[in-house]
């Protein structure tokens, strides 16, 4: 799954796109309907994601994003200072834990489109 959050002065945006193993594409794109913060943002497009796949019975998910942030947490390599992404994180942990095994991988924004 990939997943990616944008920002700006027209509002915010967030997009997610499975790939299942045989090569099918299922995306989903949303506007938020509350201004927030690109990290924000970002998790709201993971745990979207991630809720698509619950859905669907995926049991083994790869989740890619450009935000190295967000994927650094959800690793438990970085630690959750803003205490604004705290439930954020959180909330992903809960999500992983419905997975038979879930892994996050940075990926560059030129990979990320």
């Amino acid at each position: 799954m990939f997943f990616d959050g944008a920002v700006n002065a027209k509002g915010v945006w967030i997009g997610e796109i499975l790939i299942s193993p045989t090569g099918q594409h299922y995306p989903a794109t949303a506007r938020l309907q509350f201004f927030c913060t690109k990290n924000t943002a970002e998790y709201e497009a993971c745990i979207i994601g991630m809720n698509m796949e619950i859905d669907q019975d995926v049991e083994e998910l790869i989740i890619m994003g450009d935000s190295d942030l967000i994927i650094r947490q959800a690793q438990g390599e970085w630690e959750t200072w803003d205490v604004k992404l705290i439930p954020y994180r959180q909330h992903v942990e809960d999500l992983s834990k419905r997975f038979k095994s879930v892994e996050f991988m940075y990926i560059p924004r030129f990979h990320n489109e």
